[in-house]
């Protein structure tokens, strides 16, 4: 069976939410929020960093083979 993100309807989200703010209260669920939402920007930028790394390593072995392919045309 598969269920997708959309498969989630907005009643489910209304009984998360529900259920979010009887288990933590509505004074400490703001600070929740903003704690996920620190989290996720600071994991997006740690993502971007990974794949600017990637390309940056894949640039190098780009010019490190084409460097290879000259000096072997030159000899």
């Amino acid at each position: 069976m598969v269920v997708h993100l959309n498969a989630i309807s907005p009643f489910a989200v209304v009984i998360i939410c529900i259920v979010a703010l009887l288990i933590f209260g509505p004074k400490k669920l703001p600070e929740l929020g903003r704690a996920v939402g620190t989290t996720l920007r600071e994991f997006k930028k740690g993502a971007k960093g990974l794949v600017e790394d990637d390309e940056d390593m894949n640039k190098k072995n780009v010019n490190v083979i084409e460097q290879q392919n000259v000096d072997k045309e030159n000899k």
